[in-house]
């Protein structure tokens, strides 16, 4: 990364990955002519216009810190982006977690129906494999058979899926902070895990580097977590885009319900700070994950 890169102010740097993968996003989601393209239509409802980014963000940053080209670090992170916001699709259906908003739009079943809106997840999720295999991610097929299989775990039930699994059964038993921190490391920071991990993989780092990555988004991942319980606890539907306090009317066990709010933001704070400790072997080169690190735990939204 080159000194100017250095010193751009994690707000405007965030706001130019956005509207750099906004672009991907947009050329990958191009609809076709016929009725398939009411699936198409539902698809860029859910992924374009909206959003922080912050999953292709990190695989921007850790792309840079290790030499990967930003074109190629996009397409990995449209890549990751299109699980995201498939995996939200289906999250919000009335099967799952039945939220009617979503980044204040109505949800993707409620825009269309639930019937497409499963399709659009589906879809989302397949593109994002596509998008990995092609030869526009990477000229070499381990590189890209890599990213397939680490999005892979991270999606399906080892990682995402599985978290899901589990947060649905904790709703019918009583969860502990063990059960609920092992929710949100498969729920949440798998997906964050491989956002860090592709800019490792794209650029060949070393396994130090690559480790140090890994432990950063573990910690990262968590404190995001947290943050969020904490936002559906104290935040407004109107800041958020989406309902709030719904794991509270179901008596679901969250990090808020089980630590107290000020034991939370203690635990949030401490987990960002050993995210970003985990950084020291890039030097400055890592000033932007160090400050996503101080965002993720003061965001309001």
């Amino acid at each position: 990364m080159s000194e100017a890169e250095r010193i751009v102010p994690l707000e405007n740097a965030l706001s130019e990955g956005a509207a750099a993968v906004d672009e991907v996003l947009d050329q990958i989601l191009t609809s076709p002519e016929g009725p398939e393209s009411r699936v198409f239509e539902a698809m860029r409802y859910s992924s374009l216009g909206s959003g922080k980014r912050l999953r292709p963000f990190l695989a921007l940053a850790s792309g840079r810190l290790c030499g990967a080209p930003d074109s190629q670090s996009l397409r990995v992170g449209a890549a990751i982006e299109l699980v995201h916001c498939y995996s939200l699709v289906h999250d919000d259906l009335p099967a799952m977690d039945d939220d009617d908003l979503r980044r204040g739009q109505p949800s993707c079943h409620i825009a269309f129906d639930e019937a497409t809106a499963i399709l659009a997840g589906d879809a989302l999720l397949t593109l994002a494999f596509e998008v990995l295999s092609s030869p526009a991610t990477h000229p070499d097929g381990d590189v890209r058979s890599n990213l397939v299989g680490g999005l892979a775990r991270a999606a399906g039930g080892h990682g995402m899926v599985g978290g899901q699994m589990i947060d649905l059964l904790a709703e019918h038993t009583d969860a502990d902070f063990a059960m609920i921190t092992r929710i949100q490391r498969l729920k949440t920071g798998a997906l964050i895990g491989f956002s860090c991990e592709a800019g490792a993989i794209l650029g060949g780092a070393p396994e130090e580097k690559r480790l140090a990555l890994h432990r950063y988004a573990h910690d990262l991942g968590l404190a995001f977590q947290i943050v969020d319980d904490l936002l559906d606890e104290l935040g407004s539907a109107k800041d958020l885009g989406k309902a709030t306090q719904k794991d509270a009317a179901a008596g679901k066990a969250t990090f808020v319900s089980l630590l107290g709010v000020e034991e939370a933001k203690r635990r949030a704070h401490l987990l960002a700070h050993q995210a970003v400790s985990h950084l020291d072997v890039f030097g400055e080169k890592a000033e932007h994950l160090r400050a996503i690190a101080t965002f993720v735990i003061e965001r309001r939204t």
